[in-house]
């Protein structure tokens, strides 16, 4: 087993660790770890709510989530050698659950969990249509998840870090301060709004203290969305034997990680719509001197799938064009086309039983594939999205007789918004 450089006691908070990680990305916050190219490493990550949400019946936890507390991250790690205008080389050998617990009060510790935020929390995919909060527990055993609160499915594993990226310089986070800014001042009072501007409150930024802390939670991202050091992308194709490119921004890359997924689909379309847990990773690292410019990747990382993800083959898939539902024709909106192809297939699933509710979490924590399938065919593009036939214990292919009717239980839990 990989020396774990980054250990985490599920006994304690995050903040009360040997090594205190971080909840925001600024160039300046200490990398408490160093690591040199070709090392082979474990990091334990916490989930990214650092244990607020509970394994119990209840979506209150879910309604009041801590938002301004995530993501809690695991690093910075600083490689030796490493310089803007590098790449960094990050393989990832081996992602699973909290290492040797089968149970405790963590997500990740057998079990983990998938959310709907309500609209005034930052809502959903399908925020109009869901505008509560929404929580299902799912129990692992190995790599198969089921849930008490959704009948007859379950699905294999396919765990990645919803996570990962290098810290900006100077430059490029003061680029993404004004470009949300400006987007925020389109619509001020949106809900849910537009972007997240620097937030002190909550910030965890390592071992910096006084002064120097205060000046850094005033200047610091967000760590909700991607951008161009990698970050929040939420890419469940991230699984281990996957090797990804990032550029490298500041003097010893500074790479961070976590919000680590038992499963999801394509889009992470609850928003909190992975199956959320902590565990651990192992990864290897490298440097590519000049790799920017050698290979014109100047932002946004590039990676190469592993080949770890379950054995699907079996598909019902669905269509969607970008026609609003109240009809109004839109240009080219692959985005929206994704939408309506989501709301034919939870109403599809609606025909065998399952509540809206159940169908949409589904779509958010299952190995779906989502495709945009046509982007040049005006008016309407075309976007689809795939759904294992295997994850049911029934067929639910169409066929001659009336639909199967899942046998139904304890009901996912709500909490108003």
């Amino acid at each position: 087993m990989p020396k774990n450089l980054f250990p985490l006691d599920n006994t304690k908070k995050f903040t009360d660790q040997k090594h205190v990680g971080h909840n925001r990305w600024h160039p300046d916050i200490p990398a408490p770890v160093s690591v040199r190219p070709g090392d082979v490493f474990r990091a334990d990550c916490r989930e990214w709510f650092d244990g607020a949400i509970k394994n119990d019946d209840s979506a209150e936890d879910v309604r009041n989530a801590p938002l301004p507390g995530v993501h809690v991250l695991t690093g910075p790690f600083h490689v030796e050698g490493a310089e803007p205008g590098d790449l960094l080389v990050v393989d990832i050998l081996e992602i699973d659950a909290c290492d040797q617990e089968d149970e405790g009060p963590l997500s990740g510790m057998g079990w983990g969990y998938t959310g709907v935020f309500a609209k005034s929390n930052g809502g959903g995919f399908l925020t109009e249509r869901f505008p509560d909060a929404y929580k299902v527990i799912w129990d692992f055993t190995g790599d198969v998840a089921t849930s008490r609160h959704i009948p007859e499915c379950s699905y294999v594993g396919i765990h990645h870090p919803g996570l990962m990226g290098t810290a900006p310089s100077a430059e490029l986070l003061a680029k993404w301060t004004k470009r949300e800014t400006d987007l925020i001042a389109t619509d001020p009072d949106r809900v849910p709004p537009l972007a997240l501007p620097p937030l002190p409150d909550s910030a965890i930024l390592g071992s910096l203290e006084g002064d120097e802390f205060n000046r850094v939670a005033s200047e610091a991202a967000r760590t909700a969305p991607p951008r161009e050091n990698g970050g929040n992308q939420d890419i469940k194709n991230f699984t281990a034997g996957t090797r990804v490119f990032y550029p490298v921004f500041v003097p010893g890359a500074k790479l961070s990680f976590g919000d680590l997924h038992f499963s999801q689909g394509d889009g992470e379309i609850t928003f909190c719509g992975a199956i959320e847990m902590g565990g651990f990773m192992d990864l290897h690292v490298d440097v590519i001197k000049g790799g920017m410019a050698t290979y014109g990747i100047y932002e946004n990382a590039i990676f190469m799938p592993g080949l770890r993800d379950p054995q699907y083959s079996e598909w019902i898939a669905f269509s969607g064009v970008s026609v609003d539902l109240a009809g109004k024709q839109h240009y080219l909106n692959s985005q929206l086309s994704y939408e309506r192809a989501c709301h034919h297939a939870i109403d599809y699933l609606m025909q065998f039983g399952y509540t809206d509710i159940q169908a949409y979490m589904i779509l958010g924590s299952a190995p779906i594939e989502g495709r945009f399938s046509g982007v040049v065919d005006i008016p309407n593009s075309c976007a689809t999205v795939y759904i294992p036939r295997r994850i049911f214990d029934f067929d639910v292919a169409p066929g001659p007789g009336k639909p199967h009717q899942v046998k139904q239980g304890m009901q996912v839990p709500r909490s108003a918004n």
